[in-house]
């Protein structure tokens, strides 16, 4: 009797342990939990093509798998790309200069435990009027990390009716038209955006139109709005706390705006630098501010419990998202260009209509990526520094003390340094 006992309790506490690990080190707010493709496959992206065996677009079609990236370059698709359920985009795997995903838009309809890193999705005056570049809708525990998301035509980002969602150092600019919009979130709950920084985007950065925390962003160069509310008939709760607005060339007076009674907000330590002179010297942003835009003030934060570990003063965000955010292990000429718009503190940037005015799209250099003798995702390299046989697939998914497999263990360990 007490064997059995004492066997459930070890099955349960095992459950609890694997409840309770995180994405990745360093995986934070409320969607940390996301299981991604863990235990699952390898699936290899062999080539750029827009679908066929070796595709991104047929990377994703299938859940419980792992992203791995043998080429670079620039994945042009033609029509919107679905993510399946229990997927890690692995894009830190790339080779040189990465990946970026260009020309339509990327959506995770209806999927859950989705782990996104280090990759760049584009889209283009050419794709649909209405479509976003990226979208997360009905969608639960999923995380976004250094991920670079632009040119949207109707917003960047779509998140509605979603649970458990991270965004962290991701990099939101140049909405395009006909709205040159950042993120519209419709009624996501227990929504984490924090160290993102917003750039050159109309308005919405983002629309909080959820229950969200807003926490250490950077939203720079807006045009008629900033940050804005939900301003509808229902309720919504925002904790917006230690952020800093800077504002651009387009910027007009708003840097928040457009909030009602129902966006019942929490704010604190968020600065604004208006006076656009190159040196980053704002002011702390008042209740007052928020009251004038029509906000109900709350005394205490909302959502649950702030689910950060640590919050930083807005200067210091400041610094460590322009080090980090997008896809930062090799930044492309278009990151870099809107990083430089927002270290001139008010002297550059542009709200664009269409990604040809600054150039659009550019090829990146091809670049091989090392050698995996077993397929498993894991280099020879790395396999033979850490103990591991080249030649048997099946250690990549073996589980470590910290509750990551060996496949994961490589993942992280590309993007230890940042």
């Amino acid at each position: 009797m007490k064997k059995s006992i004492l066997f459930f309790a070890v099955i349960i506490y095992a459950g609890l342990l694997s409840a309770q690990q995180i994405a990745f080190p360093g995986a934070d707010g409320f969607g940390k939990h996301a299981i991604g493709g863990r235990g699952g496959s390898v699936y290899h992206v062999t080539n750029l093509n827009d679908s066929g065996a070796g595709s991104f677009r047929d990377a994703v079609s299938q859940p419980k798998r792992t992203v791995i990236f043998d080429v670079s370059g620039v994945i042009k698709i033609q029509s919107k790309l679905s993510v399946s359920s229990f997927i890690t985009i692995a894009g830190q795997t790339a080779p040189g200069d990465g990946i970026v995903v260009y020309g339509d838009g990327i959506s995770m309809t209806g999927a859950t435990d989705v782990v996104i890193r280090y990759i760049r999705f584009r889209g283009s005056v050419s794709m649909g009027k209405g479509v976003c570049t990226v979208s997360s809708d009905n969608t639960k525990d999923v995380i976004f990390d250094h991920v670079s998301i632009e040119w949207g035509r109707w917003d960047n980002f779509h998140i509605k009716d979603s649970k458990d969602i991270t965004v962290q150092y991701c990099l939101l600019g140049e909405g395009i038209n006909p709205q040159m919009f950042g993120a519209l979130l419709e009624n996501p709950t227990n929504l984490t955006i924090h160290h993102c920084l917003w750039v050159d985007n109309q308005s919405r950065n983002p629309k909080a139109k959820a229950g969200i925390e807003i926490i250490n962003d950077i939203i720079y160069n807006w045009g008629s709005n900033g940050l804005v509310g939900g301003h509808s008939a229902a309720l919504h709760h925002q904790d917006i706390i230690n952020n800093y607005f800077i504002a651009g060339p387009n910027s007009g007076n708003a840097f928040i705006g457009m909030f009602t009674a129902t966006d019942h907000v929490y704010q604190k330590g968020n600065m604004v630098d208006m006076d656009k002179d190159g040196v980053l010297n704002g002011r702390l942003v008042t209740d007052e501010d928020f009251l004038n835009t029509g906000a109900t003030l709350e005394t205490k934060t909302q959502n649950s419990s702030l689910s950060l570990s640590s919050i930083e003063q807005p200067e210091v965000a400041y610094k460590n998202v322009l080090s980090q955010a997008g896809a930062s292990l090799h930044r492309d000429e278009i990151d870099t260009r809107l990083v430089g718009y927002v270290k001139s503190l008010g002297k550059e940037g542009k709200v664009i209509k269409a990604e040809t005015e600054v150039g659009g799209q550019k090829e990146y250099k091809s670049a091989k990526a090392l050698k995996d003798t077993d397929g498993d995702g894991i280099p020879d390299s790395w396999e033979s520094k850490h103990h591991l046989n080249s030649k048997d697939p099946a250690d990549a998914n073996k589980v470590n003390k910290d509750g990551y497999t060996n496949l994961e263990e490589y993942l992280n360990d590309l993007v230890i340094q940042k």
